[in-house]
């Protein structure tokens, strides 16, 4: 019953592939038909010849027709992986992530399987800035690269996907950031207080969590709630006491006869807490 599902599931992505691929295979008949008498080495070394020459499209599908004519073999295999990679240079995003998600699937202990993991990263991480605001792609990045460094921590590609998931972990503080601000100036404090909460608890390591903690002091300081304000003075005070966030703050707690000091029983007195005993940052 397993080995029957997994076949029904190897012919629906092999399907789902070739729909990817569009209308490739549709100008490469001729070649399809003359490709029938060629082993599976010969298929894939056409396909190595396509890539050297920056004809990915036509590189992928070679690599892909290995797994169609010689299915389970260890040509499909290699082939499958090429595959993925010849069509995110292609910047076929969605078809890479396909073969390299099958890949994966099929093949979890193989050693290439770290690299397939890391194309799904790439496949979403070079799409991000071309998304606007919706972050979805940013933490699909994150959780393909997390798979590659937790699970594959010896291989080549383990400190190259913890690179690209600081930086993807960025952006993501990077645009709570942008829409807090966007809110801030339209006066619509709580919704920016939201967004300036969310980057000092779920990203305090990024270099925003000084901004959003000066960003707070504004926000509370402008709707009265001058405890939350100088509990977040604190923090800021705490551990960015150079920064010009924390002068800044420190003016605007001034000016209305107040000093950054932990008080009230808010949200951010329990941050305070943690920041004394060393737990957070």
């Amino acid at each position: 019953m397993a080995a029957g599902f997994r076949i029904i599931r190897f012919t629906i992505s092999i399907a789902l592939t070739a729909l990817l691929l569009g209308c490739a295979s549709d100008t490469m008949d001729v070649e399809d038909i003359e490709k029938q008498s060629l082993s599976a080495a010969e298929i894939y070394k056409r396909g190595e010849i396509e890539l050297s020459k920056g004809r990915y499209e036509k590189s992928a599908f070679y690599f892909g027709e290995i797994e169609r004519l010689f299915p389970y073999s260890e040509w499909a295999k290699r082939g499958l992986i090429m595959q993925a990679y010849a069509l995110n240079k292609d910047e076929n995003y969605q078809g890479s992530r396909a073969a390299a998600s099958r890949f994966a699937d099929f093949y979890p202990a193989e050693k290439d399987t770290a690299y397939a993991y890391y194309l799904i990263g790439l496949s979403y991480y070079d799409q991000i800035n071309a998304i606007g605001r919706d972050q979805k792609v940013t933490r699909e990045a994150l959780q393909a690269f997390r798979i590659v460094f937790e699970q594959y921590p010896d291989s080549e590609y383990a400190e190259p996907s913890r690179r690209k998931f600081d930086l993807a972990y960025d952006h993501l503080a990077s645009k709570e950031m942008e829409i807090g601000r966007y809110y801030l100036k339209g006066n619509y404090h709580s919704a920016a207080i939201n967004r300036f909460r969310r980057v000092v608890e779920e990203f305090q390591s990024t270099n925003h969590t000084a901004e959003a903690l000066h960003r707070l002091v504004e926000s509370y300081l402008s709707i009265g709630l001058t405890e939350e304000a100088q509990t977040a003075g604190a923090i800021l005070g705490h551990n960015y006491n150079d920064s010009t966030w924390y002068k800044s703050s420190y003016a605007l707690l001034q000016e209305q006869g107040l000093s950054p000091r932990a008080t009230g029983n808010g949200w951010l007195r329990r941050i305070h807490r943690q920041v004394i005993k060393g737990q957070w940052l």
